[in-house]
């Protein structure tokens, strides 16, 4: 074999060895880099989700207290009791009272369209259940962020595969003795090389500390 081909073939052999080494700890690096900010991302996912699972469930209890006290003021006007009435309505919650001033300004005893109950008037609002809506929503992106950090980590160790194989034809091209076969390695090489280039090119980069 002439010894300037040789060379040549070897030259651009441990070029692409050491492009590709690089390249596979970069995307090494990148994988265990978006593994982290997934661990991160479902932390924190989880985090919010117990949070809003407590707002849920101080909802429950403050709607509970809500038709408690509610039904008793039925009750007492049911009975006639004027003073009892008073009495319960001086303790409904502030979040119910503007509520049920709605709903009795709807003539609910007379009115045929009026709501059953203050609570399908829009002024019953409480703030523990938007509080709980508002970190579902939160967790919900914390946890989509998650799914996108593990697809990223996938595609890093998809190109950590590539380069590996590059480095596979770089190698064999240095240990075969035909000429036609070590520059067929060679260009196999390059072209896996190329094409795991432009593809992690494609891909974001985790930088943060």
């Amino acid at each position: 074999m002439n010894a300037s081909r040789r060379d040549w073939v070897e030259v651009v052999a441990m070029l692409l060895l050491a492009f590709a080494a690089v390249a596979t700890a970069w995307s090494s690096y990148q994988a265990n880099r978006w593994n982290g900010e997934q661990a991160k991302a479902g932390a924190s996912a989880n985090k919010t989700r117990i949070e809003a699972a407590r707002a849920a469930t101080l909802a429950n209890a403050q709607t509970t207290v809500d038709v408690a006290t509610f039904t008793e003021w039925v009750n007492a006007y049911a009975r006639d009791e004027p003073e009892l009435r008073a009495f319960y309505r001086k303790r409904f919650r502030a979040e119910f009272k503007p509520a049920f001033d709605a709903w009795i300004a709807t003539q609910p005893l007379v009115g045929t369209d009026a709501p059953l109950t203050p609570f399908a008037m829009p002024a019953y609002r409480l703030a523990a259940t938007e509080e709980a809506d508002r970190l579902d929503a939160s967790a919900d992106e914390f946890s989509a962020k998650a799914r996108r950090a593990i697809q990223r980590s996938s595609n890093y160790v998809l190109a950590v595969v590539l380069f590996a194989v590059a480095l596979f034809f770089a190698g064999m091209s240095t240990k075969l003795d035909t000429h036609g076969m070590r520059r067929a390695m060679l260009i196999l090489g390059c072209a896996v090389f190329l094409g795991a280039v432009t593809f992690v090119a494609t891909l974001p980069v985790s930088v943060s500390v």
